[in-house]
């Protein structure tokens, strides 16, 4: 199959990864996977929802949006606190990843908060978005670590698409007008101790086996350690504080 940016099947896209992109917040990183360019920003709060009030234990969630010069055509800001069910979806999914690889117990009673605000989309922005989201917390929680007691983040995460095209061959890594075409396609989202944390597939056009499924997933595996990679030479002097115990 010849893809349209000249990849092999299991090629991903030029990755660049770097942190401390703004100023202001605790952690924050840009991400750029082909065309597609999310900024991710970690703010830190020393507040958290009222269920975990007097827990002793912390929070972290996601906000996902797509600023309107993203797209073609524009895309809608979300307004009055009215957020599109894509939208939704997707920060919740960025959450779920965080706290898969996080002791919540070890950040206090705080609430870290994961901007993820794509300014370029072309495919992939939610899998970007996890990849990116995941440097920016680590440079947060260095903020409010304390030495010799147990960093917050303990493994990696990290996330890629890969899917079924037209042709029937296992490709990873789709961009836009891939995505469009895919007869099936899967976000893969997988810890550094190779767990799962989230699977999503959806045969867009046509049912797929389960042997299809294990093939999209092996392909997903390789592209999500070599994002691993991408992450740890992001991070630098703080990579081995990831899974630190003390």
């Amino acid at each position: 199959m010849n893809r349209i940016d000249g990849r092999r099947a299991d090629q991903l896209r030029p990755v660049f990864l770097e942190r401390h992109f703004q100023m202001h917040p605790a952690g924050s990183a840009i991400i750029e996977v082909g065309n597609t360019k999310v900024i991710c920003a970690a703010t830190v709060e020393d507040k958290v929802p009222p269920f975990l009030k007097g827990t002793g234990t912390g929070w972290i969630t996601a906000e996902y949006s797509m600023l309107p010069g993203s797209t073609m055509p524009r895309s809608i800001r979300d307004r009055g606190g009215k957020i599109n069910g894509r939208n939704t979806e997707i920060q919740r999914l960025i959450g779920r990843a965080l706290r898969s690889v996080t002791d919540l117990t070890k950040i206090g009673e705080r609430t870290i908060t994961i901007d993820c605000d794509v300014l370029q989309a072309d495919g992939g922005t939610r899998t970007a978005s996890i990849t990116g989201a995941f440097v920016a917390l680590v440079e947060a929680c260095n903020t409010i670590y304390e030495e010799g007691n147990i960093f917050p983040v303990t493994d990696f995460v990290a996330a890629i698409s890969a899917g079924i095209s037209p042709s029937g061959e296992k490709i990873l890594d789709l961009n836009y007008s891939e995505d469009y075409e895919t007869l099936a396609d899967c976000n893969v989202v997988k810890t550094g101790a190779g767990e799962f944390v989230e699977i999503q597939i959806t045969g867009e056009k046509k049912s797929f086996s389960r042997a299809d499924l294990n093939d999209i997933l092996d392909l997903a595996e390789k592209g999500i350690d070599e994002l691993f990679d991408i992450q740890k030479d992001a991070l630098k002097e703080l990579v081995w504080r990831v899974g630190q115990i003390s």
